[in-house]
């Protein structure tokens, strides 16, 4: 990611399909000041006295968090998740959420953390900071198949060594913009009890895009065998790196009882950040109560010009790309029907090489797929962003890109 970060600064002219982030243009400093107004007056309204106030926007706080109440209230009312405020962390983002997580599960070399991949590199980040080598699962073109995961499983048992969790973003996933069908959901549920795993179920990108909404694998969880990772950076934003983790997973306690595992990771948490920043915690909380938890009405008009993004950009490919040209060079794509991103398959390594050919001869840049598999793969892929670019830039930057593959493949 260095790399790719590098060839960006340095072909600032280069359209870039690269970067996973929201669209700047919903950003409104104002909106900051009256998010936090609004939980300023929440608290107010709730009885707490103006130095309470005071406390609970400049000092420390809980390490488990401030605002797991509304954030509850939110999952109830937009992913039908019901869960009580003790089962919720607030993290520094999704990132520490993962990072808690995985200290927590992964004791010992031993134990097995199992990866969809491709996968983000977040997860896959945060395992290696821990010294832990993730067991690749490869997803199939239309993504997860709970066959793959069982056999992985079983293998991982046949070397003595004890699965712990699955980590998958069932949702428009990051790199491969796939989509889980409800049926696989219900299945990885029924394999994840059968098998005693639990699942890390990572989407951020749900409600940033059009509904319908499919149910979250934590809505279906009757077992309590989902850990929900979420983050704010997409549905409000990046900046204020705040995220949660819901753990509801009784686990035995120093007193020889039982508590939510949330509290396990909020006290490894107390080691790691001490706690969310409350003034971040503070606006978040004010875009919830601004929308009475419903995150999806809020993020409605972003969802819809992330897939008018992603329709153009589909659009534009089967223009450059017409079913029989495609098919003379080898090239094809899938077409996510939300979030970010899509992949095209190319009929050459689409390496740091090609890519800094790319960036320098044809001015566009995009991000090699072989980054976000944990061991070998994706050396002909690449993925797509399409969340950052107007349309303009859209229509432009795949006619560059199309320059660039057929002059790679004619090569």
């Amino acid at each position: 990611m260095n790399f790719l970060n590098e060839v960006t600064f340095r072909y600032p002219e280069a359209i870039s399909f690269a970067p996973g982030r929201p669209y700047d243009g919903f950003f409104d400093v104002d909106q900051v000041f009256a998010y936090l107004h609004e939980y300023i007056d929440h608290l107010a309204a709730g009885g707490s006295s103006a130095d309470r106030i005071r406390d609970a926007i400049f000092q420390y706080g809980p390490t488990a968090g401030r605002i797991q109440e509304l954030i509850a209230n939110s999952l109830r009312e937009d992913e039908g998740i019901d869960v009580g405020p003790e089962s919720i962390v607030v993290t520094v983002g999704c990132q520490e959420a993962m990072f808690l997580v995985l200290r927590a599960l992964i004791a010992g070399p031993g134990d097995v953390l199992l990866v969809s991949s491709p996968c983000y590199v977040g997860m896959t980040g945060a395992a290696r900071l821990l010294d832990i080598e993730p067991t690749a699962v490869e997803e199939r073109e239309d993504g997860l198949c709970c066959a793959d995961l069982e056999e992985a499983i079983r293998k991982e048992r046949a070397r003595g060594r004890r699965p712990r969790a699955f980590y998958v973003v069932p949702d428009h996933s990051n790199p491969a913009g796939t989509t889980m069908p409800v049926h696989t959901r219900h299945e990885l549920l029924d394999l994840a009890r059968r098998e005693d795993i639990l699942i890390l179920e990572d989407s951020p990108y749900r409600l940033v895009s059009p509904a319908p909404y499919l149910p979250t694998l934590k809505s279906l969880d009757r077992d309590r065998r989902v850990v929900h990772l979420g983050s704010y950076s997409k549905t409000a934003f990046p900046g204020a790196r705040v995220g949660f983790a819901v753990a509801d997973q009784l686990v035995a306690d120093r007193t020889g009882g039982t508590g939510p595992l949330a509290a396990e990771l909020a006290k490894i948490k107390s080691m790691v950040t001490v706690n969310t920043s409350p003034l971040s915690q503070a606006v978040v909380a004010g875009m919830l109560l601004t929308c009475q938890g419903r995150v999806s009405e809020l993020n409605a008009k972003a969802a819809d010009y992330y897939a008018t993004a992603m329709r153009s950009t589909l659009r534009q490919l089967e223009r450059c790309f017409p079913a029989d040209r495609r098919a003379a060079l080898g090239v094809r794509w899938n077409t996510p029907a939300g979030g970010f991103f899509l992949t095209m398959r190319v009929p050459f390594r689409a390496g740091n090489a090609a890519l800094a050919r790319s960036a320098e001869e044809f001015g566009v840049i995009w991000t090699p797929m072989s980054y976000f598999y944990p061991g070998d793969g994706g050396e002909y892929g690449i993925r797509l962003s399409v969340s950052y670019l107007s349309e303009e830039e859209i229509t432009e930057g795949i006619l560059r890109l199309a320059r660039f593959i057929v002059a790679e493949t004619e090569k």
